[in-house]
């Protein structure tokens, strides 16, 4: 595999780490950009340490890594964005049924690359100030080949900041998604969604026991 598609790999497992809370309207501080870098600093190096122990099975990587990505994930606002004004179309319980999918999807799709980490390392290049209070971490992969940038954006919940959205070489995962789940809905409704995601999940478990 080329040197470049296992760096990539290998930040889409870092992005699968992280995600969301409420909003606030006030412009970010300086301060809360520091917590901001912070938060995105613990989590990376924590995530790293696992990915560097050899001591654990890949099962143990992908399940310790998955609970990190659990403890910092706010699903329900990550689906909210992800749905956007499909949102309301939904019932509670389809609200959950998605949300409880999606949280999946995160998980099979990035748990395979735990074995194809390379020994990269991530370097927090900036932060940026957003207009409704949220702050964008800004990252580069280093490894083998040309840096391989990520970014984060995060919110606060006036307790903790959570990332938002991550942006992988100028898309975003957040955008990306909604643009698939906004064309299901519209033709098959959001049973059909939360179906389809359902089956997709289950399939990508098979191929991957």
């Amino acid at each position: 595999m080329p040197s470049r598609d296992r760096i990539r790999l290998a930040a889409l497992t870092l992005v699968a780490l992280l995600l969301a809370a409420p909003s606030n309207a006030a412009p970010a501080s300086d301060a809360d950009r520091e917590v901001a870098r912070a938060t995105v600093q613990e989590t990376v190096d924590a995530v790293l340490g696992i990915l560097r122990d050899g001591s654990l099975s890949s099962q143990e990587k992908q399940d310790r890594i998955r609970d990190i990505a659990y403890a910092r994930f706010d699903f329900q606002t990550i689906s909210k964005l992800v749905l956007a004004r499909n949102w309301q179309r939904l019932s509670p319980q389809q609200r959950a049924d998605f949300e409880a999918e999606f949280k999946r999807h995160l998980s099979v799709t990035y748990g395979s690359s735990v074995d194809r980490y390379a020994n990269q390392s991530v370097e927090i290049t900036d932060t940026r100030a957003e207009g409704n209070g949220d702050v964008t971490v800004r990252t580069r992969i280093l490894g083998n080949g040309q840096p391989f940038l990520v970014d984060y954006r995060l919110r606060s919940n006036s307790a903790d900041w959570y990332v938002i959205d991550v942006i992988v070489e100028n898309v975003s995962l957040l955008s990306n998604f909604r643009s698939q789940t906004q064309e299901i809905i519209s033709q098959e409704g959001p049973e059909g969604l939360i179906r389809k995601l359902h089956e997709k999940n289950s399939e990508r478990e098979a191929e991957s026991s």
